[in-house]
């Protein structure tokens, strides 16, 4: 079985993915950099849940 992720964790990658589409690839370390970079999350580890959520969505097919 997966993670659950709550909606404050979905919302806030899905908003960064419409917003900087262009500064995210598939890789976590370079997601997490960009997110660090534009130090939009400030607590580590709600920036971890995001990034990674964020790089699975952004695997996904749309």
């Amino acid at each position: 079985m997966g993670n659950v992720r709550t909606k404050d964790i979905k919302r806030a990658a899905f908003q960064l993915k419409e917003a900087y589409k262009d500064k995210f690839s598939g890789g976590f370390e370079k997601n997490k950099d960009a997110v660090k970079e534009l130090g939009l999350i400030e607590n580590k580890r709600m920036r971890n849940r995001v990034v990674g959520y964020l790089t699975r969505a952004m695997k996904r097919p749309e």
